[in-house]
C-alpha cells in the first residue's frame, strides 16, 4: 500500500466510507419500515417490498450480514487512513496516533453513520427497497460467515431467554395500540369514520347489560289483556317487533313481528285474537346479560335475529336488546322521535349544571359530556345515586361523588326521575333556577 499514490488512497477511502454509509442506512431503513404497510405492499406485488419482506423474515441474519459488511469496510478504511497518515506525517507519532484517528472518526460519524441513518429513518422505503437489491445476493455470498456469527450470537441471546430467530413480522397490535393508531390517523380518516372504528373497538369492553332496555320500560303484548287494548297497542306502536307474555313480563312466550299481524288485519281473513297472535309468534331468543357486544353482534347474524331478551344468572328477565341498539353503538343514533326532540335527556341549565334524565346510561353521559362518572357498578344515573344514598330520598338532597356534585331535581315513589349534575371546578356555583 506504500506504493499507492495519495489520490488513489483517498479514492479508496472515500469508496469505503460510502460503503459504510450504505450499510448504516440499510440497517436503519430496514428496521424502520412500517411492517403493516410493508405487508400491504407485498400483497400489491411490490417487488422492493417483497425483497425487503423476505430479508426481514430472519432479522438476525439481515443484521448479521449488514454488520459484517459495515465492520469490514470500516476496518479497511482505518487501514487506508493509516497508510495516508504515514505518507503525510511520516514518523510523527502525534499525527499518526491522534490527528488521523480523530479525523477518521469524525468523518465516519458524520458521513457514514449519523447522516445516512437520519435520512433512512425519515425515508425508510426509499432506502430499504433499493438496498434489498444488494443485500440479498450479499447475504448469499456471506452466508457461511453470517451463520457462524448468528449461531454464536443467538446462543448467547438464548442464555437470557430470548429467541432472535422469531419472525419479527408476526407481531400483532394490541387492541389498545390499534385504538391509538385509529385515534391518530389524522387526515387518513374523517371524524365520522374514525369515531365508528373506535366504537367498534369499544364493543369488546361493553356487554349487553350496558345498552339493554330495562324490564320496566319494555313494551310488549299481554295475552291476558283485553283484545281491544292489544289492538290499540299494535296500532300505536313505533316498534316492529314486540315480545308477547302472559300476565307477567317474566313469562315471555314468544316474539311477534307486527308485519304479520298487519297483513291479517288488512286482508280481513280473521279477526285479531289471542289465537291469531299465537299463530304468528316466533320463538324468543334469550341471552345472558354478560354477553360482550362484539359477540352479540355476531350472534344476531348467526341466529338471523333482531331482538334478544336479556336474563340474569337466575334466569330472570332484565330487559331486551335489539340489533338497532347495538348498531347505534357503532354509527350513532339513527333517528330521534318527536318526544325526544321536545325534551333532551341531557340539557345544560346554566353555570355548568346539567339536568339529566336519571334513566340515562352512565356511559352515554360520559360519552356526550366527556365526564368520568364510575361505570364499574350501576349502569344508570338513577342506579349510581341510589347506590350512593343507599335509599330513595324523600326530599331534594345534594351530595358529591368524586369530582361531581349532584342535586335531585325530580323523584317519584320508586325512582329518581331527574337530577342536576355539575363537574366541580375551582370556583363553586349554584344551579340556575
Amino acid at each position: 500500500m506504500d506504493n499507492l499514490s495519495y489520490e488513489l488512497l483517498f479514492v479508496i477511502l472515500i469508496a469505503l466510507i460510502l460503503c459504510s454509509a450504505f450499510f448504516s442506512s440499510s440497517e436503519t431503513g430496514m428496521v424502520s419500515l412500517n411492517r403493516y404497510r410493508l405487508r400491504h405492499l407485498v400483497n400489491k406485488k411490490h417487488s422492493g417490498a417483497t425483497r425487503a419482506s423476505k430479508l426481514l423474515e430472519r432479522t438476525d441474519r439481515l443484521i448479521g450480514v449488514i454488520l459484517i459488511g459495515n465492520n469490514l469496510v470500516n476496518i479497511f478504511a482505518a487501514i487506508v487512513a493509516g497508510a495516508i497518515a504515514k505518507k503525510f506525517f511520516g514518523d510523527w507519532e502525534v499525527g499518526n496516533l491522534v490527528i488521523m484517528p480523530m479525523a477518521l472518526t469524525l468523518t465516519i460519524l458524520i458521513f457514514a453513520e449519523v447522516t445516512p441513518k437520519t435520512i433512512a429513518a425519515v425515508y425508510p422505503e426509499k432506502i430499504a427497497f433499493p438496498a434489498s437489491f444488494i443485500l440479498r445476493p450479499l447475504l448469499t455470498i456471506l452466508h457461511p460467515f453470517v451463520l457462524l456469527v448468528n449461531a454464536i450470537s443467538n446462543a448467547i441471546s438464548r442464555l437470557f431467554g430470548m429467541d432472535p430467530s422469531n419472525n419479527s413480522l408476526a407481531d400483532h397490535l394490541h387492541p389498545e395500540e390499534l385504538r391509538t393508531v385509529v385515534d391518530e390517523a389524522g387526515e387518513l380518516l374523517n371524524d365520522h369514520h374514525q369515531g365508528m372504528l373506535l366504537n367498534v373497538l369499544d364493543l369488546e369492553k361493553s356487554s349487553v347489560d350496558d345498552i339493554l332496555v330495562p324490564r320496566n320500560e319494555i313494551l310488549g303484548i299481554d295475552l291476558e289483556a283485553p283484545i281491544e287494548e292489544t289492538l290499540a297497542l299494535i296500532q300505536d306502536s313505533e316498534y316492529t317487533i314486540l315480545p308477547v307474555y302472559k300476565g307477567d313480563i317474566n313469562d315471555v312466550i314468544g316474539v311477534l313481528h307486527l308485519r304479520n299481524i298487519s297483513r291479517v288485519l288488512r286482508d280481513g281473513r280473521e279477526e285479531l285474537s289471542t289465537r291469531a297472535i299465537l299463530k304468528h309468534l316466533t320463538k324468543p331468543y334469550f341471552i345472558p346479560e354478560s354477553t360482550p357486544l362484539s359477540r352479540q353482534l355476531l350472534n344476531f347474524q348467526k341466529n338471523k335475529a333482531r331482538i334478544a331478551l336479556v336474563v340474569d344468572e337466575y334466569g330472570d328477565l332484565q330487559g331486551l336488546v335489539t340489533l338497532s341498539d347495538l348498531l347505534e353503538e357503532i354509527v350513532g343514533d339513527f333517528v330521534t322521535d318527536a318526544a325526544e326532540e321536545q325534551e333532551e335527556p341531557i340539557s345544560l341549565v346554566g353555570n355548568g349544571w346539567f339536568r339529566i334524565d336519571a334513566s340515562e346510561l352512565l356511559r352515554d353521559i360520559n360519552r356526550e359530556l366527556g365526564w368520568k362518572l364510575p361505570t364499574n357498578g350501576p349502569k344508570t344515573l338513577n342506579g349510581l345515586i341510589t347506590e350512593f344514598l343507599e335509599n330513595i330520598p324523600e326530599a331534594i338532597v345534594s351530595f358529591e361523588i368524586g369530582n361531581y356534585r349532584f342535586q335531585i331535581d325530580e323523584l317519584s315513589d320508586t325512582r329518581i326521575e331527574k337530577a342536576l349534575v355539575y363537574e366541580k371546578s375551582p370556583s363553586t356555583q349554584n344551579p340556575a333556577s
